[in-house]
């Protein structure tokens, strides 16, 4: 299939479609209502491959200022991607925002699976071999916010939907999968507990053949979007299809949850994500009760509550006298570049920089687009679900030797990396507890809507700038990590 048909970068001069290019316009476009200055810098960084990470660290702290700045970059941010990506097509090139109203492609019919199983009817969550329930994961919550892996909010949110069951299979409600195959989504979940998800992913027959069978074994309604026989017909390409899926959507029964769960590697992860971008707009039109779900990388900027910063500095100024040993001249030796302090004491809110340069800007770049409207959104009245996610051994990680050598020693500066088993019955209990609860409760700023139930891992409250530690979890994991 041709790469340069659908949702699109711009060609530039000499004909190349340059993602630096765009990608530093867009973050110079986000702040230049708010931070001109910040504007300028993005705008004139000559290496945006290695120098990203301080202007979206940028963003945030433009942020900060007022919830008005908060909402304008990230209304800034979102058109200037609606106005650089084009549509590439038999006609041409059309701006992104054509995809609001352009006809489809073809129409998608609607082929159901129900499962075979009995609903779940009490919350138990994977963890190293077991499943955890009723006092024992209780306690485990506990432990997690005593170690600082979850923010308390979100032990309060799980522990909430424990106390109600009946929530699970999300009764009236039907939630759109965007990425039903993706390894964290909440696919497999939400069909546990007797739910009905509308499932989409590339019209790949291996990939649905593990989607159905998923389906079968569970206790809820798979819809599947579907031109033909199953699975051969299944699914619907993103990029190209945007009109179709989201006519499909429109008309299935049930008040609609879009959830995006999209991955690609490199430029094509940005395509895809505004692909969801410009169907979530096209959705809304057409169904304004729509929900909106997403799940926020945990290596990325955030503004961070007082209490994350205190937990830091206790974790900094109780460190071991080894630590405190090796420190001073690590720090000494890399510039101060090496086991810096996490946090200035006292502030509040925090800066929680924890952006990982291997992961490259346009990862950076398809996350902040969801973090910009799940923010647009929630600012205009709609349920929004959008929770960070913990680091997690997902295969796109592990294939990543430098990644997957820091996730094995991370444990070593307070870091938990959870396996996807967890990981995914716990955000999608998290997603349960905000669709009955309005999105959860209503923060003054965005920068609180962010860090509410967030479980980052401990990533907010270890007692070291996640960067600064991160090649030394990286060398004390090689071994881990290659076993």
């Amino acid at each position: 299939m041709d790469d340069d048909t659908g949702v699109v970068f711009p060609v530039g001069p000499g004909g190349r479609r340059s993602t630096a290019a765009v990608g530093r316009a867009v973050v110079a476009d986000a702040l230049r209502p708010v931070d001109p200055v910040g504007a300028r810098a993005a705008e004139q960084e000559t290496n945006w491959r290695a120098g990203y990470l301080v202007h979206f660290r940028r963003l945030v702290e433009a942020g900060l200022a007022s919830p008005e700045a908060a909402l304008t970059i990230a209304g800034a941010g979102l058109d200037a991607v609606s106005r650089r990506l084009r549509v590439s097509g038999e006609c041409g090139e059309q701006p992104l925002d054509a995809l609001r109203t352009a006809p489809a492609g073809r129409v998608l019919a609607t082929r159901e699976v129900t499962g075979q199983a009995e609903p779940e009817r009490e919350l138990t969550l994977p963890f190293h071999g077991r499943r955890l329930r009723g006092a024992e994961l209780q306690r485990r919550l506990d432990t997690w916010v005593e170690y600082g892996v979850m923010e308390p909010t979100a032990a309060e949110a799980v522990r909430t939907v424990a106390a109600h069951p009946e929530w699970l299979a999300l009764p009236g409600r039907t939630v759109a999968v965007l990425g039903a195959g993706a390894e964290m989504g909440p696919l497999t979940a939400l069909l546990r507990w007797g739910a009905t998800v509308a499932g989409v992913d590339l019209p790949r027959p291996d990939l649905w053949r593990r989607v159905l069978d998923t389906a079968r074994r569970g206790a809820g309604t798979l819809l599947v979007a579907t031109g033909g026989d199953l699975p051969a017909g299944a699914g619907a390409d993103l990029v190209r299809e945007v009109p179709a899926v989201a006519d499909w959507l429109a008309g299935l029964p049930g008040e609609p949850v879009l959830g995006d769960y999209v991955y690609a590697d490199g430029a094509l992860n940005v395509r895809v994500s505004a692909a969801v971008d410009a169907l979530t707009v096209r959705l809304q039109a057409a169904r304004p009760e729509t929900a909106l779900a997403f799940l926020a990388t945990p290596t990325d900027v955030f503004a961070v509550p007082g209490d994350a910063v205190a937990q830091s500095v206790r974790n900094y100024t109780g460190r071991s006298r080894f630590g405190k040993l090796v420190g001073r001249p690590l720090r000494t030796l890399s510039a101060g570049r090496l086991l810096r302090r996490a946090y200035v004491p006292g502030a509040d809110p925090g800066i929680s920089d924890d952006l990982v340069a291997q992961q490259g800007p346009n990862y950076a770049l398809a996350k902040r687009l969801q973090r910009w409207r799940a923010t647009v959104a929630r600012a205009a009245g709609a349920t929004v679900s959008m929770n960070v996610a913990p680091p997690t051994r997902t295969r796109s990680v592990v294939k990543n030797r430098a990644l997957a050598a820091a996730y094995a020693g991370a444990h070593r500066f307070g870091v938990e990396v959870f396996e996807p088993a967890t990981s995914n019955v716990l955000m999608a209990a998290l997603l349960v507890h905000d669709l009955h609860t309005g999105g959860g409760p209503r923060h003054e700023h965005p920068w609180q809507d962010e860090a509410h139930a967030a479980v980052h891992g401990g990533l907010w409250r270890t007692a070291y700038a996640p960067r600064s530690a991160l090649g030394l979890a990286a060398v004390l994991g090689l071994g881990a990590a290659r076993g």
